[in-house]
């Protein structure tokens, strides 16, 4: 079962910043739903939903997580919202720009930037 442990969820304001454990890899396919479901719950009460997903403590990743991050990105879209990246690391970075994903989010190097360009 996924449950907090695996993610860190912060307000700031009205924007939620989700940093997730750096076992992110090895969670399962089959927790992916709940996952997304804990981190997307807070958001069904705002109206415009905001989301920085904090990757410094991840130090590389996958399909798992990357299938994670475009359910949130989907669901935070569908709703006006905006999702961004900050703290990527070198690996993960080269992993965006290869999947492309890096032309769907914008990637910062620290929170405080992310949160700047989002608020």
């Amino acid at each position: 079962m996924a449950n907090q442990e695996d993610f860190r969820l912060e307000w700031h304001g009205d924007i939620v910043v989700v940093t997730p454990a750096s076992n992110i890899e090895s969670m399962n396919w089959d927790l992916i739903e709940q996952a997304a479901e804990v981190i997307m719950a807070p958001l069904q009460n705002q109206d415009v939903p905001v989301v920085v997903v904090d990757l410094s403590e991840v130090g590389y990743f996958g399909s798992v997580f990357l299938a994670l991050l475009l359910r949130c990105h989907k669901y935070v879209k569908s709703r006006g919202g905006e999702l961004v990246l900050c703290g990527a690391s070198e690996m993960a970075t080269e992993l965006l720009r290869i999947t492309a994903l890096d032309t769907l989010w914008a990637i910062y190097d620290t929170r405080e930037e992310a949160l700047d360009a989002v608020t």
